[in-house]
């Protein structure tokens, strides 16, 4: 078969099958060969090119080293850490002050007097002075003293000599503690706590809730020289003792 017979058949194929013009003369040839065939229009170029290459086969990816599976940790095993627990902090109060001491508690002075003492008492009968210690000590063997108790039917071995300390009266509670008086004759001021209002001088005084017979009159060494105070004390003593 001649040249020019097979171009004829492959034309003549082309234009059976697919109504495309698959033979290019020679001579025309290499001027269109980049022309695209009428029929070809609707095939893209990717296309084509893909149905005439040869298949591509992917790769098999490559085969990576397995690592060992650790088992699971069981939760119950894992440390948990403990709750940090904090106390409870008190608020800072303020400095409070210092209390002050309790007052003590007020005590009367004549609560507080003391007295000495000289005699026996065996007729429960009292004489209340104010002296210095040194006259104090001499008044049992006064002579008016002992002259005025005789005339009342009494020695000095019957009655007791209190001296009052200080410049307060003392107390009758404080006093018969230690004396059992029942009568009670005193010479100056403000010797006795329940007579230093109730009473008048030279006048005798009962205090029956006490079972007290109370006189006052002036100090001694001023009766002892006074003819008068002498009158009205004798005066007194009557009323109190006869």
């Amino acid at each position: 078969m001649t040249t020019d017979e097979q171009s004829s058949t492959l034309a003549f194929l082309q234009n059976f099958y697919t109504g495309t013009t698959l033979y290019f003369p020679t001579e025309s040839a290499p001027a269109e060969a980049n022309t695209v065939a009428p029929g070809a229009a609707s095939m893209p170029v990717a296309v084509a090119v893909a149905t005439s290459a040869a298949p591509v086969v992917a790769a098999a990816p490559e085969k990576l080293p397995l690592l060992p599976i650790r088992p699971a940790v069981p939760v119950a095993s894992v440390p948990t850490a403990s709750p940090i627990v904090t106390a409870p902090v008190a608020p800072l109060s303020p400095a409070q002050p210092a209390p002050e001491p309790a007052p003590e508690p007020f005590v009367a002075p004549y609560l507080l007097t003391t007295f000495d003492t000289l005699g026996s008492n065996a007729r429960g009968v009292v004489l209340l002075v104010r002296l210095p210690a040194e006259r104090f000590v001499k008044l049992p063997r006064n002579v008016f003293l002992n002259k005025l108790l005789q005339a009342i039917n009494l020695v000095m071995a019957d009655v007791v000599l209190v001296n009052v300390n200080g410049p307060y009266p003392v107390a009758l509670q404080n006093l018969r503690k230690e004396i059992a008086a029942t009568h009670i004759l005193a010479f100056g001021k403000n010797l006795l706590d329940v007579a230093v209002r109730t009473t008048q001088i030279y006048e005798p005084v009962q205090f029956p809730a006490v079972g007290l017979a109370y006189l006052a009159g002036a100090e001694i060494e001023l009766i002892e020289y006074e003819v008068g105070l002498k009158k009205r004390l004798w005066a007194g003593l009557q009323r109190m003792f006869l």
